[in-house]
């Protein structure tokens, strides 16, 4: 069997870095086959350096030769074809995987565990290790003396592992050749010392000691199991071409002959090999690059042909998203080898895009699994189905998104590039000539302008050529511009159903809008296996929970915050508190408090207000009120992609922001009249910036409490219907002190019955005088295009004139009685004829007029028929003018107010994409 070893000697080759037998069990007649991997002219030393003089050769040239060792004289007689298919397992562990004795130990268990009749084994460096070994060749090169200790961190980390897994002559054996490595190394790193650099082929030929020590670590425990096992160099069979790009390519006919003959003359049941690592076709020891090893794995995989890959890592499979980003991201139990290509090449930690591509030529699965939950099944990649199974779950067309932050847009831009052939080529040769990497290409077919992303880093150098190669053309105003937009991210969504799926485009778009998210670019092949945008960073994690949640691949989560804790808002906390785990179960709507703020106290939390607790929290960790705190607070959770603040007050200060905070992407529900029925110019611009923005601002509970009113009258209109009237008994407190106003009761009798029972406001004068019923009358009106101002509404007030400036609410119904008299005059005139007395409010659209007023119904009209504090409205159209459309129902109340604000919460979430 081979391995490998390095010395300098006076021989001008490194001797076998690896002397360790393959088999232990072997007899001790061997044959030795050499082949050299040679390394050439890794030192250039400068005339100040010192020099090496071997024989009469002045330059220093190192070879590494690997020596073939530990083959039988019988086993070379009797050779052995490797079988291929589906007898075969592959395994991948990583370095996390066999980061300690105990978890090396839970490896060489799942092997064994393993049924399959063989099993191939492919092992990183144990955890850090390969940082350990780049990180002693970068110190020796920058002549660190310190490389010596870094290397007896190394010898340390092995040799204890060793330790606690082996015993008897298997220890003795590994611990010799890894002294012998070390040795080399130490050697083999004086001389990168002393010439201060180190080509990439010597590099590769460092820092591979790792997996092969973690090879033979693991092979020997799992010989010590009583299995049939042996371990490979995979530098003596996997063959690849370095790219210009840092990347190899396999040459699988070399590597298929080298893996046949190395099998026929090492057969075993299962093999324990080398991750990372590989040789060119000189021989010449080079490494896969960065997860290298899953690559190992998937060339393996498919040159034995095998039934599946499995990667083993330390997480449950491959997540819909980021889970540090969205936290309701789930596990994909499948993904095609196109979803996992995509998702892994804009970041997603799944795979290399490389290392799909072996196994998808034989259509081999790969199947990501956590060595440390053995019970979740993991991902697997493979060839989708070509149709659905009867009964199976619809699955969504996005399966997945993936993000790649701290990117900069190029924008290259002017008149003279439409129509003008090689321009393109202009522009990617200049990138490509100071080695940029372009992630994403976005041109118009305008030809106007071509827009690329490339990383943050590079785009200095990149704007700079660019600004070189067509100074010509700027100056002569052929082009206009090159222009840089930093901190950008990009974020893409993978499906392969997204081909075959209409709408999926205009959903992800439509969703990005709900979030008030900018698009600055967008690309997508042809394929549609993705879709790719750049957004802004700082939105690029709100713009990934709102797509998520929008597909149906978590809940819909609003940042809520309640400003106005008192009688309605506190009974909306406690029906959001009831209603909260049915909406997470049931409706996938996630409705989190983030903050609570009254006119003195504010609480704050960063992950939802326990809403069991809310008062007492409150009390206990309240801090001083700051409205503005409180909104960057509850919209500055960049997890949350939606935000909503609930305004439960009647303060017109707190209504004077509700247009700021549209502006910022705030959605805003609430029931205080005092913005739709304040002055008509911040009304309007109010309404105009709710139309052109994705922000909502729902406000049913201005009118009516939790009756429908507003939204019946946009049915109405959006419809096509034409208003003529509206009249109503608006005001609740005002219906009860009517229908309870009969007979031989006095009207102040009334009124404070209707006072103690919680009707009315703290002060009765606030709903006698009739304001607030104007301010529905005016909300109305302006729903149904009247351009109306408060004071152009005639009110009539039930506040006697000598009563208005009463300095309290106490001495106000101390004298009420007094002014009995008036009102009970107009009751008995009424009842004369008859009739009966309602304080209504009537919007007069043909005339363009309000006003509100004590009138007199007939006692079989539906306003004479209310009771308690119900309100009525009728809206009289050109379709409902014989018979006007009534609405009736509750109008007073913190319960049925409350609900009112809660079904606008549901609304917008249903917009926002909840399921309806």
């Amino acid at each position: 069997m081979a391995a490998f070893s390095a010395t300098i000697s006076d021989c001008p080759r490194f001797l076998s870095s690896t002397s360790l037998p393959h088999d232990a069990a072997a007899p001790k007649r061997k044959i030795s086959q050499c082949r050299s991997f040679t390394l050439p002219k890794p030192f250039p030393l400068s005339r100040s350096s010192l020099v090496y003089q071997w024989g009469r050769r002045k330059s220093l040239n190192i070879y590494v030769q690997a020596s073939v060792t530990d083959i039988s004289v019988e086993k070379s007689m009797d050779k052995v074809n490797l079988s291929k298919g589906d007898m075969w397992a592959v395994h991948k562990f990583g370095g996390t995987c066999v980061g300690t004795s105990q978890r090396i130990k839970n490896v060489a268990d799942i092997i064994i565990s393993d049924d399959s009749e063989r099993k191939l084994v492919v092992v990183s460096a144990m955890s850090k290790v390969t940082d350990m070994m780049y990180n002693l060749i970068n110190k020796a090169q920058s002549r660190d003396e310190s490389y010596i200790s870094a290397l007896d961190a190394v010898l340390e980390k092995h040799q204890s592992t060793a330790l606690d897994l082996l015993d008897g002559d298997d220890l003795a054996t590994f611990l010799s050749q890894l002294h012998h490595d070390i040795s080399n190394l130490k050697a083999m790193l004086r001389a990168i010392y002393i010439a201060g650099h180190v080509t990439e082929s010597f590099s590769d030929f460092v820092v591979g000691h790792g997996e092969l020590w973690s090879a033979q670590m693991l092979s020997y425990v799992v010989r010590m199991n009583g299995l049939d096992c042996k371990w490979m160099d995979t530098r003596e069979v996997l063959i690849v071409n370095p790219t210009s790009s840092n990347q190899v390519d396999p040459d699988f006919p070399e590597s298929e002959r080298r893996l046949e003959k190395w099998f026929s003359d090492n057969t075993s049941k299962v093999i324990v090999a080398t991750g990372f690592i590989a040789s060119t076709p000189q021989n010449i020891p080079t490494t896969l690059k960065r997860d290298g090893s899953d690559f190992s794995a998937a060339i393996m995989g498919a040159l034995i042909r095998a039934r599946q890959v499995t990667i083993w890592t330390d997480v449950d499979g491959v997540y819909s998203a980021d889970p540090r980003k969205v936290s309701e991201a789930v596990i994909l139990r499948t993904l095609s080898y196109q979803e996992a290509w995509e998702m892994s090449y804009f970041g997603a930690n799944v795979l290399h895009p490389r290392t799909i591509i072996p196994v998808m030529r034989y259509d081999i699965p790969i199947v990501i699994r956590n060595i440390f939950n053995l019970s979740a099944p993991g991902t697997m990649i493979c060839r989708p189905a070509t149709e659905d199974e009867d009964g199976q779950r619809l699955e969504a067309p996005v399966k997945g998104f993936a993000t790649i932050d701290n990117l900069a847009l190029v924008n290259v831009e002017g008149t003279g590039m439409a129509g003008v052939p090689g321009t393109a080529s202009a522009i990617f040769g200049a990138v490509k000539d100071v080695g940029a990497n372009v992630i994403m290409i976005s041109q118009a077919s305008s030809e106007h302008s071509v827009c690329f992303a490339v990383p943050e880093k590079e785009v200095k150098a990149v704007a700079e050529a660019l600004q070189s190669r067509f100074r010509q053309a700027l100056d002569a105003g052929r082009l206009s511009q090159v222009a840089v937009i930093p901190n950008c991210s990009i974020l893409a969504a993978v499906g392969q159903k997204m081909a075959s799926t209409p709408g999926v485009s205009a959903t992800l778009f439509n969703a990005l809008a709900k979030a008030n998210i900018n698009v600055r670019a967008i690309a997508q092949g042809c394929s549609e296996y993705n879709i790719t945008v750049v957004v802004k960073r700082e939105d690029c994690i709100r713009a990934l929970r709102a797509v998520h949640s929008r597909f149906y691949l978590s809940r819909t989560t609003i940042a809520m915050g309640i400003i106005g804790p008192g009688l309605i808002g506190g009974t909306l906390l406690d029906q959001l508190r009831d209603q909260a785990a049915v909406l997470k179960e049931e409706f996938n709507i996630d409705l989190r408090v983030m903050g609570i703020t009254g006119s003195r106290t504010m609480l704050l939390s960063e992950v939802g207000v326990d809403l069991s607790r809310w008062r007492e929290l409150l009390k206990e960790k309240g801090q001083v009120a700051d409205l503005e705190k409180f909104t960057q607070h509850v919209h500055g959770n960049h997890f949350i992609p939606n935000t909503v603040l609930v305004d439960c007050t009647a303060d017109s200060n707190v209504a004077s922001c509700y247009h700021d905070w549209l502006c910022k992407g705030i959605h805003v529900i609430t029931p205080n009249k005092k913005a739709n029925s304040g002055p008509l110019d911040k009304y309007l611009k109010l309404r105009a910036l709710q139309r052109q923005s994705y922000t909502h601002f729902f406000y049913e509970a201005t009118v009516g409490a939790g009756l429908p009113i507003i939204s019946t009258l946009r049915g109405l209109l959006e419809t096509g219907d034409r208003i003529l009237q509206i009249e109503g008994i608006f005001s609740g407190t005002l219906s009860y002190i009517f229908n309870n106003f009969t007979g031989t009761r006095a009207f102040s009798e009334v009124v404070a019955e209707a006072k103690e029972a919680g009707y009315t406001e703290p002060d009765p004068r606030d709903d006698l005088s009739g304001t607030d019923v104007a301010r529905k009358v005016i909300i109305l009106a302006r729903e149904s295009g009247l351009k109306l101002e408060l004071s152009d509404i005639p009110v009539r007030s039930l506040v006697p004139e000598p009563l208005r400036a009463t300095a309290s609410a106490e001495e106000f119904m101390r004298q009420l009685p007094q002014f009995d008299k008036d009102l009970a005059r107009e009751r008995q005139d009424a009842e004369e004829s008859g009739e009966v007395l309602r304080y209504v409010g009537l919007v007069d659209a043909v005339n363009q007029e309000g006003r509100v007023e004590l009138r007199r119904y007939s006692k079989d009209h539906p306003f004479a028929q209310l009771s308690g504090s119900d309100n009525i409205i009728a809206f009289t159209t050109t379709r409902y003018k014989e018979q006007p459309l009534i609405v009736r129902g509750p109008g007073a109340g913190a319960q049925v107010t409350a609900g009112g604000i809660f079904s606008d919460i549901l609304r917008l979430a249903s917009y926002l994409g909840a399921p309806s």
